[in-house]
């Protein structure tokens, strides 16, 4: 398994991804929004998400559990459909 930041280049980490000693590619967010993030994940097929701070971005003490739980479920379901692209 190879843990590596989000190329900026579309396919970049094909050849890796491809390589049949490495099992998954996993991207970063770097820094970038979970919005950025998602869309430079969703250019490079069987590349998959590591995304620690973009997975609790807009999740604050604040909200309810309601309103907590549907933005952590928005959250997770945008990493899933950018990782399943």
């Amino acid at each position: 398994m190879l843990k590596l930041s989000l190329p900026s280049v579309d396919g970049f980490y094909t050849d890796l991804v491809d390589h049949p000693k490495v099992l998954r590619v996993v991207a970063l967010s770097g820094g970038y929004s979970r919005d950025e993030a998602g869309a430079l994940l969703a250019r490079n097929p069987g590349v998959i998400a590591s995304f620690s701070r973009a997975l609790t971005e807009g999740l604050t003490a604040q909200q309810t559990d309601a309103e907590f739980d549907a933005a952590l479920d928005a959250s997770i379901g945008s990493i899933f459909a950018a990782s399943k692209a």
